[in-house]
């Protein structure tokens, strides 16, 4: 029956209503709705005879109706809660499986999780894990000093005097064009057999030692030749270790003079482009090879600086950048007469790999222009250094200058800033090819214990842009046992395939003496390193004991993950660490800033915290109670957390002692392991279980229908209690079987699906059972078979109530084809279980609705007509409310989820548009119910993204970057004989070996072969329920195009109950929310560096001793070019015959051992 209409709005009629406004329908919030406190009703939909369903789905004629009353709506709010309810009470068996828990309570025990017990066992597994690595790189540093201090140099020392595997050997011979093709190498490289490994997921030889020498480095060097003679003696060692600790993986020496000595030997993953690999810029040797640095870079920009030296300059600023870790702090700034910084920063930021990004981007915007002015550029980086009101290193402290040549050698500033104590480290670079004194420029880092480097041409940049590590390396050698401390890395992708990784890292000093009573040697020779693969810590967590939503994460002193649920890099770059800060692998509040201070600062800890978790899809945000528990793990830079919900203190074990006391057979023979078989699915629905490691031998499968037929066969060979099956696991399993079989038995079975429009029903558990009834349903069936990674599954486990999930739709793919393809919604709901006082939730129970069947009904439900009633129909006279059903025409009735996206609705045009954004279907409306504050948006970034590469911008003939000579210079004989006629020849001689040095991307040169994606960062945009949970109404104002509107979240469920009048014009069309996740370059890092999140450097700096012998600081190896040499070049440049490149020995005089 009707009810009059007695507040906001206007009788009209229904076809032909005009627009106009709704004066004094302001907002009008209504009282809660409350849930009736009887048992469950039938369902309204079958109290309606069949006979009926046909007229009621019939429309009236036109007639005059109002927008429905406040408390109409609540009516029809709370017939769609019984309805929901109703169903699931009769088919989810929520009561009826506690019930079968408590039946079969003898077969398994609850155990309990106690966070501060759990964390400190972890924490001690992981140390003991680590500690045995430790053990293993002090033995191989001992040795290679030793070795070292034994060898004699030999200065006729010939390539074929030494025998090693060069891993690049295969990958050479298989190019003719390589070096040692066109050379003709004379060192005995040895041919290897491989064998598989999992452990490496590789092939290895354990039988030696393989190495690997930079592209840029001429292996016949004699220094070369001699790191090679005395390491060979490491493999001895090598092969002791992996004896010791089976489980060690790759065992590393990186030399200072480049030369990687690698066990076991495996053959180099050689990239499409030129390897660029040096292990001296990977982050683990960074890292052990001298303390935290503060970096101020500065370079000359006077007008005397252009062409290729500013191209040069530019590239060696950014391959100086690419020796810094996050450990250090760095500025950059350019000078003439005076100095700015060249980015947004104007202080000392963490060099991190966005940090250096914007420096890259920023330096190539550098332009020449004005005089010189040394002065200016020293006052503004000593100003930098001793800026003591921001986060910093406070360690190694260092100014880099980047210049073509100069006069002054502002002893002033040195006198002022500097001495006599010498803080600060000066090392100069003398860029490009020209005829200046550059003996102001060698006394400057002379004077300031630094070092002097020339980079004449493109190939001296790399080995002179990381060679200062030598000596900030002095301090460290000269302290002796002192620096002997062993350092764990951040995360980063391992180069020989094994997946994340860190690194244990141990110097190696150079304990030779050059005669009796001389000073000690002050070279670092290299550092050792040992891998430690993410995955084998991760084993040494609690994996299925915590719940679906509990988990184990650990952090560094810069707040790091070394393990999370959410470090899952899309993709990764041999140059950088995989540096994930964990307020950015979670959802950042004040809590979890608190608990990441806590844990940096190596503190126990214990807290719990409301906080926002995003769903395993992404899709949607809750709100939960979680348990944060923390230790240190000794020895090491790390902290581990541990993560619960209330609901997981609590767990249970299958205890099947009986059954197996009984049955000395295999595992096929207990009871209930039948209802895991196929033959019993059509009886008692299709099984999907877990993809988990039960046993060793246990196949694994992408495929669940292949993986349960590897599972079945197995457990017809072992029994029971087989020590090569994990028995919880397995126990679990099998109970669980048994538990949702009997579900079947006592509720499934004998219920009609189609006369409630239930396309399936489900349950889920803990143990990794999947059990979906009909087994025809299991064919349309896409949830993840293993629960703890199921969105569904996870989010009832946190959310009371029933919890719906449309289909996923991405708005740029085609609508749903409801013709041909039955589309259902999930609706479920955890099973909470309560024995004594332990409560906890093992498993998840629901059904599937047929999506158009729920439409008409959600129409009838919505409706002001009592179960039997014909529709309402209201005469030329009468004055009627409208309702969903009959007047879908002018009124649009949704029901939206927690989420913000399409659920049902009466309109049959926007069932394809179920599982949608609303956003995409009314924009006008959903911004509406964002601005009344119905929802609430989260926005965050995903910086493990990856995205396709960017096509390139310069396509023309010549390589970008090359000074290219005009006319002019060309008919000039001052040209000829000119620095960039000498600078030019080199580029392109060096070209070469480099290909396009300036145009090369370092991470797609030095990447896999399969890299086809770069690292990108997305934003993300979530909407959850806000503060408003009553009954409301209010008013989209727009002119004539405004209305009305009503909104009513649903009492136990995720769902949103919006009436609305269907929109007249489209004039009000002018925001659109977005939930679709963009491509963002991250949130403004200027603005971030101005509130760094807390860190801790190194406990531990070398920056200074006392002894340091500070007289080999670098010395000018510039020569004159001959002007006959240089007409001969250019005239073969012209005639484009290249000359052919000539082996380079590029590594420093000073690395003489």
């Amino acid at each position: 029956m009707a009810v009059p209409a007695r507040t906001c709005g206007a009788s009209r009629p229904g076809p032909a209503r005009t627009a106009r406004p709704w004066p004094g329908c302001g907002p009008q919030p209504g009282p809660g709705t409350r849930r009736p406190a009887s048992g469950p009703p039938r369902p309204l939909w079958l109290l309606l005879p069949p006979l009926l369903l046909l007229p009621l789905l019939a429309a009236p004629g036109a007639s005059a109706y109002s927008f429905p009353q406040q408390h109409t709506m609540q009516h029809w709010a709370r017939r769609l809660e019984q309805e929901v309810d109703g169903v699931m009470r009769i088919f989810g068996g929520v009561q009826q499986l506690r019930e079968i828990y408590k039946d079969n309570r003898n077969l398994f025990e609850v155990q309990e999780n106690e966070p501060q017990k759990l964390v400190e066992k972890v924490a001690g597994d992981i140390e003991s894990l680590l500690d045995r690595k430790v053990q293993a790189l002090k033995r191989l540093a001992d040795a290679a000093e030793n070795f070292q201090k034994a060898h004699r140099w030999q200065d006729n020392i010939k390539e074929e005097d030494i025998v090693y595997y060069d891993a690049k050997a295969d990958a050479e011979l298989d190019d003719p064009e390589s070096e040692d093709m066109e050379r003709g190498s004379k060192a005995s490289t040895l041919r290897l057999d491989f064998i598989e490994d999992p452990n490496f997921k590789n092939k290895v030889n354990y039988s030696y030692a393989a190495v690997q020498i930079p592209t840029d480095i001429y292996k016949g060097s004699t220094v070369i030749l001699n790191e090679l003679n005395w390491t060979e003696a490491l493999e001895n060692v090598f092969m002791e270790n992996r004896r010791q600790d089976p489980t060690l993986l790759w065992q590393v020496f990186g030399s200072a003079t480049g030369v990687t000595r690698y066990y076991p030997a495996t053959p180099w993953r050689a990239p499409k482009k030129i390897d660029l690999y040096d292990v001296r810029r990977r982050p683990w040797y960074i890292q052990g090879a001298s303390s935290p640095k503060d970096m101020v870079i500065i370079v000359d920009v006077s007008g005397s600086v252009s062409g290729l030296t500013l191209k040069l300059m530019k590239t060696s600023v950014c391959e100086m950048l690419d020796t810094l870790s996050d450990d250090d702090y760095v500025n950059v700034a350019s000078f003439n007469e005076k100095a700015q910084p060249v980015s947004c920063f104007t202080h000392l930021v963490q060099a991190n790999v966005r940090n250096k990004k914007v420096f890259k981007e920023a330096v190539q915007g550098m332009v020449a222009k004005g005089t010189t002015g040394y002065k200016a550029g020293f006052e503004y980086a000593f100003d930098q250094l001793q800026n003591s009101n921001i986060t910093r290193a406070n360690c190694n402290k260092m100014i880099m200058m980047f210049t073509d040549g100069g006069e002054d050698r502002v002893q002033d500033v040195f006198e002022k800033y500097n001495w006599p104590n010498r803080t600060v480290r000066v090392f100069t670079f003398s860029v490009g090819q020209h005829n200046y004194d550059v003996t102001p420029l060698q006394w400057m880092a002379c004077a300031n214990k630094g070092y002097y480097f020339e980079i004449p041409s493109i190939g001296a940049i790399r080995i002179n842009t990381q060679e200062y590590l030598d000596v900030l390396g002095r301090p460290m050698v000269l302290a002796g046992k002192e620096a002997k401390q062993v350092q764990w890395t951040n995360v980063y992708e391992d180069a020989l395939g094994l997946g994340l990784v860190v690194t244990g890292t141990l110097p190696v000093f150079n304990l030779t003496q050059d005669g009796p009573g001389e000073k000690k040697n002050q070279l670092i020779l290299g550092v050792m390193g040992i891998d430690v693969a993410l995955n084998d810590i991760k084993r040494l967590t609690p994996n299925y004991t915590l719940g679906a939503n509990g988990y184990v994460f650990a952090i560094d002193l810069n707040g790091y993950v070394l393990l999370h649920p959410n470090l899952k890099p899309q993709t990764t770059n041999f140059r950088e660490p995989v540096t994930l800060d964990f307020l950015d692998a979670e959802l950042e509040d004040e809590n979890k800033e608190e608990i990441r201070r806590s844990m940096i600062d190596g503190n126990k800890g214990h807290k719990q915290i409301r906080t926002l978790v995003k769903s395993l899809d992404e899709r949607y945000i809750d709100e939960v109670t979680r348990n944060y528990t923390w230790v240190p793990i000794r020895s090491t830079n790390y902290s581990l957390g541990l993560v619960l919900p209330p609901y997981s203190t609590f767990y249970l074990q299958a205890n099947l002692s009986d059954q197996i006391l009984q049955v000395k057979l295999p595992i096929s023979k207990l009871k209930d392991f039948e209802f895991l078989l196929p033959s019993s699915f059509e009886s008692e629905g299709h099984v999907f279980i877990a993809p988990r490691e039960y046993c060793k031998d246990l196949n694994a499968s992408d495929n669940n229908t292949e993986f349960l037929k590897n599972f079945i066969e197995l457990m017809e060979k072992v029994t029971p209690d087989s020590k090569q099956c994990n028995n919880f696991l397995l126990h679990n399993l099998i109970l669980d079987t048994g538990i949702t079989q009997q579900l079947v038995e006592r509720v499934w079975r004998d219920q009609d699906l189609n006369t409630y429009s239930l396309l399936a029903v489900f349950a889920a558990t803990d143990g990794g059972i999947t059990r979906v009834f009909p087994n025809k349903a299991a064919e349309d069936w896409t949830e993840n078979p293993e629960p703890f990674n199921a969105s569904f599954y996870r989010r009832s486990l946190d959310n009371h109530g029933y919890v719906f999930k449309p289909p996923h739709q991405d708005a740029l793919l085609r609508p749903l084809e409801l013709e041909n393809d039955t589309v259902g919604i999930l609706v479920s709901t955890a099973v909470e279980l309560s024995l004594g006082r332990r409560t906890l939730r093992p498993a998840v129970v629901g059904v599937k609705l047929d999506l158009e069947a729920w439409a008409e009904k959600f129409k009838v439900l919505a409706s002001n007509r009592t179960h039997q009633d014909q529709p309402q129909k209201c005469g030329p006279s009468s004055h009627c409310e409208m309702d969903c059903e009959v007047n879908n025409e002018d009124l649009l009735c949704v029901l939206i989820d927690d989420g913000g996206f399409l659920v049902l609705s009466n309109q049959n045009h926007q069932w394809d548009q179920v599982g949608r954004f609303f956003s995409e279907v009314d924009a006008n409306l959903m911004l509406a119910l964002y601005n009344n504050s119905f929802y609430t948006r989260k926005e965050s970034y995903d910086y493990q993204a990856a995205c396709a590469p960017q096509p390139p911008g310069n396509l023309g003939a010549a390589p970008r970057g090359v000074f290219v000579p005009t006319v002019a210079d060309l008919l000039n004989l001052a040209w000829w004989t000119s620095a960039a006629a000498w600078s030019l020849f080199q580029q392109l001689l060096y070209g070469l070996i480099y290909h396009s040095w300036f145009q090369a991307d370092p991470a797609e040169a030095e990447g896999s072969p399969e890299t086809r994606e770069s690292s990108c960062v997305m934003k993300q945009t979530q909407y959850y329920f806000g503060s408003v949970n009553a009954s409301y109404n209010a008013i989209i104002d727009c002119g004539n195009c405004s209305r009305l509107f009503h909104a009513q979240r649903l009492t136990n469920t995720n769902l949103l109950f919006v009436v609305a009048e269907k929109p007249l014009c489209s004039q009000c069309e002018a925001g659109r929310l977005l939930q679709k996740e963009t491509h963002s370059d991250g949130p403004e890092q200027c603005e971030l560096v101005q509130r760094p999140r807390y860190r801790r450097g190194p406990h531990i700096c070398f920056d200074y001793n006392a002894t340091e012998d500070t007289s080999d600081c670098g010395r000018g190896a510039s020569f004159p070019p001959s002007l006959g040499v240089l007409v001969s070049l250019q005239l073969l440049l012209l005639l484009g015959l290249p000359p052919r490149p000539q082996p380079q020995v590029l590594v420093h005089v000073s690395r003489r051992l």
